[in-house]
């Protein structure tokens, strides 16, 4: 199996790396820093200079996964950006940093993956409970909210284009305690990623454009 993880420097994305390495498949991964590229090549993945944020960066990465078709992508990379519990406008710099690399970016690299997927591939974006606008009943992290909001578009749309080769899914990995979920997070990042992996490995043609809890429940948009 070949499997492409973008955003795998630490957290959900490289557990990603080591889980579906140590099941024996063939990882091609990315990371921004020439440290966290090294640890990728330390697990025995490809590993692949990327920063989803620049656009000159961005640019690159289809050339550099020609040829080897992949049977499942997760686009993991994302950043919380301010804490808030009102109404506090994020200023510019927080703006721009967020929606850059939580929406932009999975903009920029998805229309790069869909001539690299195998047929009846697996895509999947790390998104989070919080953009879900239905069942919401806080409006904590409001920037970060948005910017998740905004990517379940992004997947959404990007079913309706690969439907057919791809099954496209979105993914609330659960709180998980990472450098962003904190220790205080209510499940292990090997609990998340092991979940997630099943849901993948299970997923069927009408599971494209979904909305998934970690676990495999449907979480409403």
């Amino acid at each position: 199996m070949n499997v492409l993880i973008i955003g795998a420097s630490r957290g959900i994305g490289l557990e990603f790396v080591r889980q579906y390495r140590a099941a024996g498949a063939s990882v091609t991964a990315t990371a921004r820093s020439e440290a966290a590229l090294a640890g990728l090549r330390g697990l025995g993945a490809a590993a692949i200079a990327l920063d989803v944020a620049d656009a000159e960066s961005a640019s690159r990465l289809a050339w550099q996964i020609d040829g080897k078709p992949f049977d499942v992508a997760v686009v993991c990379a994302g950043v919380y950006g301010p804490s808030t519990s009102g109404l506090q406008p994020p200023t510019e710099a927080d703006f721009d940093a967020v929606m850059h690399t939580n929406v932009l970016g999975p903009m920029r690299v998805i229309p790069q993956l869909a001539d690299a997927m195998a047929p009846g591939a697996r895509l999947a974006v790390l998104s989070s409970r919080m953009g879900a606008i239905g069942p919401r009943v806080s409006s904590s992290g409001w920037l970060y909210r948005a910017s998740k909001a905004a990517v379940n578009s992004v997947l959404k749309d990007a079913s309706l284009v690969l439907k057919g080769k791809v099954t496209c899914v979105s993914f609330h990995p659960g709180w998980v305690r990472t450098d962003m979920g904190g220790q205080g997070a209510d499940i292990e990042v090997h609990e998340s990623v092991s979940n997630m992996r099943r849901v993948i490995a299970g997923l069927k043609p009408d599971d494209n454009g979904c909305f998934f809890n970690h676990d495999g429940s449907s979480i409403d948009w």
